[in-house]
C-alpha cells in the first residue's frame, strides 16, 4: 500500500510527489499521457511574479511568486535563468504613474530579491527605436525569469523517483473508491490494468481534475473549474538582443514578445473559455491573428499570419470565481479536500502557477496532515532540481563543459548544459568524439542522448523528445523528425 497516489503529471502532481517521497513517504504517481502533455507544457515559459495581478489586488500570490522565482534560480539555475523585460509606455492606456506605481510593488513585494530593479528606458534609443513603432519614446525595464517548463515537470518527477516515488506515464485512473481506511484505484496502462491501494489521493489531473473527483464520489462531485484556452505563436527573431516584451492591448490584457529558441521569437498568450476535447487543444484562426495583430499594434515592421511557423495551446484549469472576465479570474490556487469522518482523504487542486509548484506542494503537505501522518519537514527549497548542483553560475558551468568536452560544438554544448546541467555527463557517457555519441539527427541531437531520454526520464515517443524534453522540433526537418521517432518507438521501447 502507496501513502500517498497523484493521479496528474503535470507541475503540480510532479512537485508534490517530489515533496512527499522526499519525507519519507511512499509515493504512486499515475499520469495517463506523457508528463507535461498539457498544461505544464503550454505555458509561457515564464517564472514570474504575476505584475498584472497587483491590478487585480493579488498581493498574496504576487508576494509568494516572487519569493519562489528567487528559490527556482537558486535550485534549478540550468532551466531557469533571469529574462529583462521591456514594457513601452502607450498613450491613452494605463498611466505611467500606474506603471512605475506597480513596479514599485513588483521590486519590493518578494522582499530579498538578486535580480536588478525596474527602470526608465528610452525607447527612442538602440536596440528599441528600430524593433518599436515611433510614437512608443518611453518606457520601463524589469526583471522577471524565462523556464523550460516541461523540463521543469520531468526533473520533478525524476527526483521524485529517485527519491523511491513510482512514477507511471501514460497511465490512466479509471476506478477510484473508498474502502475502510484506503483509496482502492485501478490504473489502465500499456500492459493491462493494475489494482493499487493508497492511504490518500491528491488529484493533480489540471483539466480533468472535476472527473477524477466525480470518479471518487460516485458522481456527485461540484464543478469548480473555468477551462480558460491560452495559445501562442512562434515567428522568425523580430528583434536581437537578450531582452523581451511585455505590449498592452486595447481590451486590457497584455502579450509577451520573448527570445525563443536562439532563432525565434514566442508571442502569447490568449485567454479565451474553452470547450471542446481537452486532449485535443489547438490554437484557433482568431487567436492566431489576435496575437499578430497585438504584436503588430507595437512592432514597426507587422507579424502576419504567413510569419507564423509554429504555435501551441493549452488549458489553463482556473478555480471558478466567477469573474467577469477569463483575463481577470484568479491564477492562484485552492485546495478542496473530501475527507468524511474516518475516510481516506481526496486533495483535489485548482488552479495554480509553473512559478509557485513548489509552495503548493508544501501546502499540500500541511493540508493532507490534517488528515493523516505526514512526516518530515518542507525541504524542497534547498534542495536542487537534477542537473542544477553547481556553484558560479551558469556561465562558468559551461565553460567547465566546453574544458570537459572540447569537441562539443559550441551551441550543442550550451543547449545540453541548459537542459542537463551537472547529468550532461550521464548522456555523454565515456565518449570522446562526436562518433561515439552514434547517430546525429541534427541540432546535435544523437543516438546517445535519445537514448538517455528514454532510459532516464521517461520518454517513450518521437513527441516526447522534439516537443517535450527538448524543443528540436523547431529545429530539425520533418525526415530527422520521423527518423527520431523511429529510434526511440522501434530500437529503445
Amino acid at each position: 500500500m502507496y501513502d500517498l497516489l497523484v493521479i496528474g503529471g503535470g507541475i503540480n502532481g510532479a512537485g508534490i510527489a517530489r515533496d512527499a517521497a522526499g519525507r519519507g513517504m511512499s509515493v504512486a504517481l499515475a499520469e495517463k499521457d506523457d508528463l507535461a502533455s498539457h498544461t505544464s507544457s503550454a505555458s509561457t515559459k515564464l517564472v514570474h511574479g504575476g505584475l498584472r495581478y497587483l491590478e487585480h489586488y493579488e498581493f498574496r500570490l504576487v508576494r509568494e511568486s516572487l519569493r519562489e522565482r528567487e528559490v527556482l534560480l537558486r535550485i534549478a539555475p540550468h532551466i531557469v535563468r533571469p529574462l529583462r523585460f521591456v514594457l513601452p509606455h502607450d498613450d491613452g492606456l494605463r498611466p505611467r504613474w500606474m506603471l512605475r506605481l506597480g513596479l514599485f510593488l513588483y521590486d519590493h513585494l518578494g522582499g530579498n530579491r538578486s535580480l536588478p530593479g525596474s527602470h526608465t528606458v528610452d525607447l527612442a534609443a538602440p536596440p528599441h527605436d528600430a524593433v518599436l513603432k515611433d510614437r512608443f519614446a518611453h518606457g520601463f525595464a524589469y526583471s522577471d525569469c524565462w523556464v523550460d517548463d516541461a523540463r521543469l515537470v520531468v526533473l520533478n518527477a525524476i527526483d521524485a523517483r529517485e527519491r523511491g516515488a513510482r512514477i507511471m506515464t501514460r497511465t490512466r485512473c479509471t476506478a477510484l473508491e473508498r474502502a475502510g481506511d484506503h483509496w482502492r484505484a485501478t490504473l489502465r496502462s500499456q500492459t493491462g490494468d493494475e489494482t493499487v491501494t493508497a492511504r490518500a489521493v491528491v488529484n493533480a489531473a489540471g483539466p480533468w481534475v472535476d472527473d477524477i473527483a466525480a470518479l471518487a464520489t460516485g458522481g456527485g462531485a461540484e464543478a469548480h473549474l473555468r477551462l480558460v484556452q491560452g495559445s501562442h505563436i512562434v515567428i522568425r527573431r523580430k528583434f536581437e538582443g537578450p531582452h523581451a516584451y511585455i505590449f498592452q492591448n486595447r481590451d486590457g490584457r497584455i502579450v509577451f514578445a520573448i527570445p525563443y529558441e536562439n532563432d525565434f521569437t514566442l508571442i502569447g498568450t490568449t485567454d479565451r473559455l474553452f470547450a471542446g476535447d481537452r486532449d485535443a487543444v489547438a490554437i484557433s484562426d482568431e487567436e492566431r491573428d489576435y496575437l499578430c495583430k497585438a504584436a503588430s499594434e507595437y512592432f514597426s515592421e507587422p507579424v502576419r499570419p504567413a510569419d507564423v511557423v509554429s504555435t501551441y495551446a493549452g488549458i489553463r484549469p482556473l478555480y471558478e470565481d466567477n469573474a467577469a472576465s477569463n483575463a481577470t479570474v484568479t491564477r492562484d490556487y485552492v485546495f478542496a479536500v473530501d475527507a468524511p469522518e474516518g475516510a481516506p482523504p481526496l486533495l483535489s487542486i485548482f488552479g495554480g502557477k509553473i512559478t509557485t509548484y513548489r509552495r503548493l506542494a508544501e501546502h499540500a503537505m500541511e493540508r493532507l496532515a490534517g488528515h493523516m501522518p505526514v512526516p518530515g519537514q518542507p525541504w524542497t527549497a534547498d534542495a536542487a532540481l537534477p542537473g542544477g548542483d553547481f556553484a558560479g553560475g551558469f556561465d562558468a558551468f559551461l565553460a567547465e563543459v566546453g574544458a570537459l568536452w572540447p569537441w562539443l560544438p559550441a551551441e550543442t554544448a550550451q543547449r545540453m548544459a541548459r537542459a542537463y546541467g551537472t547529468r550532461i555527463e550521464r548522456v555523454i557517457g565515456a565518449a570522446r568524439s562526436p562518433g561515439d555519441l552514434g547517430r546525429e539527427y541534427g541540432s546535435g541531437l544523437t543516438d546517445a542522448e535519445v537514448e538517455y531520454l528514454y532510459r532516464e526520464e521517461f520518454a517513450q515517443t518521437g513527441e516526447d523528445v522534439l516537443w517535450r524534453r527538448s524543443k528540436l522540433g523547431l529545429h530539425l526537418p520533418p525526415d530527422a523528425c520521423k527518423n527520431v521517432a523511429a529510434t526511440i518507438e522501434i530500437d529503445f521501447a
